[in-house]
Parts: C-alpha cells; structure tokens; sequence
C-alpha cells in the first residue's frame, strides 16, 4: 500500500496499461488459427474455398490461410514435393479437397496432429477423398464408398442408430438436388444447441449409404432421403463428429456448391464445428437469421 501512494498516477497509469495489455492479449488469444486445404475436387472448389475463408473470418473467431495442393490430379512427384503443410500451427484444419493420394509424409504429419489433439473438419466432398488411407477413413468414419467397403449407419423413425453390414444395402450416391429438412439429432452438443430442431437447407445433394468403419461416431443431425428425390427413404447422417487420439474430427456432408454453402444454416454449423473441433466449446452465437422449419436462409447478399 506504501508503494501505491508514492507512485500516484505513475502507479496508475501503469496499471491502466498494464490492464490493455492484457485485454488485447486476451482478444488475441481467442482467434483461431484456421487452415483450409484444397487443390484438387470433384466439385468446384476454386467457387467454394473463398466462401469457406469469407464467412469463417466474417465471424470474427478465425484467422484463415489456405494451402493448396498440386492443382493436376496427375501432378508429378516433384510437385508434391513442394505441398508439405504445417498443420501443428493451427488450432483447425479444414478439408475441401478430394483428389490425388497425399505424399505419405503429409499423411503421417495429419493424423499425427489430429491424435496430438488437433481439429479436423471435412466439407461435403472431401469425405469421398483417400479410401486407400486406412487412419483416415477411421477418422471420418462414413465415406463416399461402395457397399462392399464397409459398414452403414442410418437412423430409423425413432431415431435408433441403425447399422448395415458390409455388402448389404445401399453403397454411397445422391439423387436430385433440392431443399431439405436438416433434423437435429444431438440438441445438447454445443455445435447444436440453440438451433431449431428442424431447419430447412437450401439445393444440395443429399448424401445416402456412405460407408466407412463407422466406430465411435456421434451422430448430430440427419435428412430424410426420399425416394422421390432419388433418395433411399431413410434418414441419412449429415452432421457428426468422432474421437480421434486427443482430437475430433467434424464431419458435414453438405455443401456440394456455392450456393448450397451460402445457407446461413450451413454457415452456421461449419464455424460452429470449427470453433468446437480446435477448443471443445462453442461460443460463436446461432443468428437470428438462422433457417426455419419451413423457410431457407441465404447468407449472399443480393
């Protein structure tokens, strides 16, 4: 108490900035580090990536670099030589990419971070990437896979987890584009709490008989696959999430283009998924724009 009162102001004046310091070190602290892969995709991801990097900085929770890989689906070794990302310096790591095998020194160095506890999120098409990778494919668990690669998992009308073996029923497809109603599964994981139970996503292809080992998945939302549209009349897992080592590993299968990723309800769950694959916790809000039970939202603006 002596020292405060012969340093007055001084004292104060310190502690004012002393007290900046730390609250600007605090904001600093919580932005994440985010990573998003792509390169090579089945679908458009030179139209997709900058939507991706756009809303994710929008929400003020990320910091987004994109690392992009040899562009070719027959791109040389010497190509790849080059494509050596340094995941450990990011909290998340994003994948819109489904083309070549990665160099197994790139393999080794994700599933390294992934297990030492770091995030993984996959978007729509790059569940369908590297049905060779072994670790991968438990990673994600549900791939774009024929039937004879591995397990189902569907939900019935009571929403039981159903499982199909190896061999029988469906293999991976989708029928006709349109909108769909995206039910929620889980309503107290923190990606999903505050949504509505129901929400209705904009044109998209609704994935159906993804295959993969399936283990320790936690199923969050899910469509109905109608069989009008195509679809095998049952409810398809669109969201989910599994452990992997220390990490988690977020999955969503929407998003096949850009418009389908401007649904401020696909927005929603990706930094949502995000924020919660790199820290366990959410904090980014639902808006209040989010998509009702009988009515789309768009994010682009007109």
């Amino acid at each position: 108490m002596m020292q405060l009162r012969r340093c007055g102001a001084a004292w104060w004046g310190l502690v004012v900035l002393l007290g900046l310091a730390t609250a600007a070190e605090s904001h600093a602290a919580d932005t994440l580090r985010l990573l998003i892969i792509d390169g090579q995709n089945n679908h458009n991801w030179r139209a997709t990536t900058p939507i991706l990097k756009e809303f994710l900085e929008r929400s003020g929770r990320f910091t987004v670099d994109v690392a992009t890989t040899p562009t070719e689906k027959t791109a040389a070794p010497a190509e790849w030589d080059k494509f050596r990302p340094e995941f450990a310096r990011y909290d998340v790591v994003l994948s819109n990419y489904n083309g070549q095998p990665w160099p197994e020194p790139v393999k080794k160095s994700l599933t390294d971070y992934v297990n030492g506890g770091g995030g993984l999120v996959i978007v729509h098409a790059a569940n369908n990437a590297f049905p060779e990778w072994p670790e991968f494919n438990q990673m994600i668990g549900l791939g774009w896979r024929g039937n004879n690669f591995g397990d189902r998992i569907t939900l019935d009308e009571k929403g039981a987890v159903v499982l199909t073996a190896k061999g029988q029923g469906a293999g991976a497809g989708h029928g006709a584009q349109h909108d769909f109603t995206v039910i929620v599964r889980d309503r107290e994981h923190p990606v999903m709490r505050g949504l509505p139970v129901e929400w209705l996503h904009v044109k998209d292809e609704l994935y159906h008989g993804q295959r993969g080992p399936a283990q320790n998945m936690h199923i969050l939302a899910t469509a109905y696959s109608a069989k009008d549209k195509g679809g095998t009349g049952e409810h398809e897992p669109m969201i989910w999430w599994i452990p992997s080592g220390k990490g988690r590993v977020f999955t969503t299968v929407l998003g096949h283009a850009d418009y389908s990723m401007q649904c401020v309800g696909f927005q929603t769950v990706v930094a949502r998924g995000c924020e919660w694959a790199a820290t366990g916790q959410v904090t980014l809000p639902v808006p209040e724009n989010f998509p009702t039970p009988d009515q789309t939202r768009s994010a682009k603006k007109n």
